[in-house]
């Protein structure tokens, strides 16, 4: 039922904003304030500020030159100022009609002609006893066909009705962490009075932001528990495998595991052994081996009559993990699947029947997982890489692979004899602490801290595009000398919108500058067994240079690259080039980046290339990147379905998310405490992530 308080006609519109009640038109905070509270002198004002003054209009009057424009002039006594509009309507002419008293706002400017506001506040004035406002006015912000004053009207009523501010936060609570009262919150952050600090109002650390930012945490921290608790209450099969086959694949592999390695394979087997589902994120640097670490955890399982899925964002990420698993595992009882969206249908119809007969223990491939078609019957472990380029339901459905229902969303309830998948998802995009107390509050993290025996530190070197000639000659160099390279663009071919360097002219480019060298192209517009075959040709060394696109961003590891040429580096992102940078350095020789970037460099590609130069840390390129890009692009699709924050930064708030975190842990503890209220508030559409 259409709530009273929001007009039919603003209802769709509303709607698209995620507004339909008015207990969510209370969440939609303004973004800034105006002061009407103040009226000033027009012989008072100054540029650079905002100002309501009065006067009377003595000129108003439509110029076409040097373009079309409203111009308007007020005056009080000897003081004059110019009032200018670009966008106006005819009725903005009459409410500007010579004679009127109008009351105006608006930052004041040195204009042309002396004191000018360009598109100012306008009202009309009636009678001399207008009062001014007694509130800060709220600017809000909004979409097309919903105004300020409908924006304010509908909030101002919503703010009468008691029955929609009521506490979901226990008193105790409150006391504890020195919170503001809930209404209290919303009525100065609606109508704030001119005694409170506008400042810390629109920096978001007033007393009443404090609050409502920590209801907001409250929330997403208990969610979080919520759906980690009703895991633990789902039913996952006991791997509790004689280690054999990972045993005999450790001796094939022909290196030794890292300590960080051994550590993170010892907890995951502790994990499988459990009947609570794993829900594990295994995450580390480029190169720190975590392939190896999830081939031993399948094999556990593969050990005990199981099946192993094996999920990777790309075919030529997926193809790297099968071929390098099927080296791993070639002598060994296991039968390794490959399948793809682009496998011929007879192709895929066979690696199909393979899963659904459980003669496929290990199945690796892309998407195709889980499509319907696909069943594993004996599925114990999923393992998804590069996890945060999957969604929540995509995810949810290859954990669903086993079930004999036809249940297309992977959460219907399990029939007899079925089973939750164990999960293990890696990331070699290190996680903040501060995504991973909110973000990925609900997982088991492990982390591999080390890079195996052997690798060097890869050299990093900032080149202008000015002397991409020299780099030209040293790649021709090196790659008759025996060491192969890439060469990373941003686009596939030529852009009339953007002009970057673009891997097709670059290819026949370099293929002129360098005939004696073996060149490839590899982009993602390619057919899969084109991509295969130039793939193959590389690690084969028939292949000295591979111009390519961001296709081989991640998992691409052939030992022998080790130079590689990111051009127009500045319009990459940091845990891009990162990935990008960990392409190279392998194997146990030096390696080099180079980024080639514009002369013309904005803050931001200026902030990111520093901290790509100064570091290979990881977590320290983790931490920047989210400082730069917030968390919304840094989780990527992940994050829908997830309870994503409005209000709070989980940089700058750290301090409100260690109280959230502390404070849902024991409200979750107490019997009597009721968290629907509080979810249904801030979370209403919470139900989808609790599957993940």
């Amino acid at each position: 039922m259409q709530s009273p308080l929001i007009p039919p006609a603003l209802a769709p519109k509303l709607a698209k904003l995620g507004i339909a009640a008015p207990a969510q038109l209370l969440l939609h905070f303004p973004l800034r304030y105006e002061d009407h509270t103040r009226l000033t002198p027009l012989s008072a004002i100054t540029p650079g500020q905002a100002w309501l003054v009065e006067g009377e209009v003595d000129s108003c009057e439509v110029k076409y030159k040097p373009r079309r424009q409203l111009l308007a002039h007020m005056s009080e006594g000897i003081a004059g100022l110019t009032l200018r509009f670009f966008h106006f309507y005819p009725s903005t002419q009459t409410q500007l009609k010579v004679g009127t008293r109008v009351r105006v706002y608006g930052e004041v400017r040195d204009g042309f002609h002396g004191l000018e506001i360009v598109h100012p506040t306008v009202k009309r004035i009636t009678d001399d006893e207008t009062p001014v406002a007694q509130s800060l006015t709220p600017i809000y912000p909004t979409s097309a066909g919903i105004a300020q004053a409908a924006w304010r009207t509908m909030i101002g009523r919503a703010l009468k009705k008691t029955e929609w501010m009521g506490e979901t936060v226990p008193s105790a609570q409150i006391a504890k962490h020195s919170l503001m009262p809930f209404k209290a919150a919303l009525n100065i952050l609606h109508a704030p009075t001119p005694e409170d600090a506008l400042s810390a109002l629109e920096a978001r650390t007033h007393p009443a932001w404090q609050r409502i930012k920590f209801d907001e945490l409250l929330a997403q921290q208990i969610a979080l528990k919520q759906a980690r608790d009703a895991r633990a209450g789902e039913v996952a099969p006991k791997v509790l495998g004689t280690q054999i086959l990972q045993k005999q694949a450790l001796a094939r592999v022909g290196f030794t595991l890292t300590q960080a390695q051994r550590a993170a394979a010892e907890t995951i087997g502790r994990d499988l052994a459990c009947a609570a589902p794993m829900q594990r994120l295994l995450q580390g640097d480029v190169g720190s081996g975590k392939t190896i670490v999830a081939a031993l955890a399948a094999l556990a399982c593969i050990e005990d009559g199981y099946q192993a899925a094996f999920m990777a964002p790309t075919e030529i990420l997926a193809e790297q993990h099968f071929r390098k698993l099927s080296i791993w595992l070639e002598g060994l009882p296991v039968r390794i699947v490959w399948l793809t969206g682009s496998l011929p249908a007879a192709a895929a119809r066979k690696a199909r029947e393979a899963c659904e007969s459980g003669a496929a223990q290990l199945v690796v491939g892309t998407h195709a997982l889980f499509q319907d078609k696909v069943r594993l019957p004996k599925l114990a472990l999923a393992i998804v890489d590069e996890q945060h380029r999957f969604g929540v339901m995509q995810r949810v459905r290859l954990r669903s692979r086993n079930r004999v229902s036809d249940d297309p969303s992977g959460v219907a309830p399990l029939a007899q004899n079925e089973f939750t998948p164990h999960q293990l998802m890696m990331s070699a995009t290190p996680i903040p602490r501060s995504l991973a107390m909110t973000y990925y509050a609900d997982l088991d993290v492990s982390v591999l801290n080390e890079l195996p025996r052997g690798r060097q530190a890869i050299t990093t070197r900032l080149v202008s595009a000015a002397r991409r000639e020299e780099i030209v000659a040293r790649v021709e160099k090196i790659c008759a000398e025996g060491t192969q390279a890439f060469w990373v663009c941003p686009l596939v071919d030529e852009s009339e919108k953007v002009d970057l360097q673009n891997a097709t002219a670059t290819y026949e480019a370099l293929r002129t500058q360098m005939p004696d060298t073996k060149i490839g192209l590899l982009h993602g517009r390619m057919k899969p067994d084109e991509k295969a075959a130039t793939m193959a040709a590389f690690i084969a060394r028939d292949i000295m240079l591979l111009v390519a696109t961001t296709v081989v961003e991640v998992g691409v590891d052939v030992p022998n690259a080790n130079w590689m040429v990111i051009e127009h580096a500045e319009r990459f992102g940091l845990a891009q080039l990162h990935q990008l940078r960990g392409r190279v350095g392998r194997g146990e020789q030096a390696a080099t980046c180079v980024l080639l970037y514009a002369d013309k460099l904005s803050d931001t590609a200026k902030a990111r290339l520093k901290v790509i130069y100064e570091t290979t840390d990881g977590f320290e390129i983790a931490r920047e990147d989210l400082r730069i890009r917030g968390p919304g692009e840094v989780l990527g699709p992940r994050q829908s379905g997830i309870p994503g924050l409005r209000y709070a930064n989980i940089e700058t708030d750290m301090d409100l998310v260690e109280a959230a975190r502390d404070a849902a842990t024991t409200l979750i503890a107490d019997s009597s405490f009721d968290a629907e209220p509080h979810l249904d508030r801030w979370l209403p559409q919470r139900a989808e992530y609790a599957k993940a």
